[in-house]
């Protein structure tokens, strides 16, 4: 059984890091890219699977990302289970505080995690560093294409 349903690109960037990689990972038929404050519960239930990527910002998930989970977790909760997911996580030195907060969600949801974390630590320690624009490598985008590609892949041959 096939799933035609879109591997659904969530993304929030303050500093164009985790746009970039949310591009990278969306470019390909089969994935729709959409920024965090624009999803809302029937464009959930409408994906196949979902792969989040945003900023840690000061030690947690960037709030346009936690909003966008509070504003939808009740009304599509009991309608996900099963659903595959992924995590691109752009931060400043550690990624794990974002990266747990998705985890538990995404728990409470339901959610099948289907590749291992992604956390890129651009090494900003500093306000003017952590502010600056960023660009992730050619390496990082090429594996943030590969996450989507894959979750495609796994989507439309029915394996999740």
């Amino acid at each position: 059984m096939t799933n035609n349903a879109p591997l659904l690109v969530i993304w929030h960037s303050r500093t164009g890091a985790s746009e970039a990689m949310a591009v990278a990972a969306a470019n390909h038929p089969g994935a729709q890219l959409i920024r965090a404050a624009e999803v809302t519960p029937d464009i959930l239930l409408g994906a196949g699977g979902y792969l989040f990527v945003g900023p840690e910002n000061l030690a947690a998930l960037s709030g346009e990302m936690k909003e966008m989970f509070d504003r939808n977790y009740y009304p599509v909760l009991g309608q996900l289970e099963g659903r595959p997911y992924a995590t691109i996580i752009a931060a400043g030195s550690d990624g794990q505080g974002a990266q747990k907060q998705i985890d538990r969600i995404a728990t409470g949801w339901r959610l099948k995690r289907v590749a291992e974390p992604m956390i890129v630590c651009f090494s900003a320690q500093t306000p003017g560093e952590i502010l600056a624009q960023k660009s992730p490598s050619q390496e990082v985008l090429k594996d943030c294409s590969e996450i989507g590609q894959s979750i495609i892949e796994g989507l439309s041959c029915g394996i999740f």
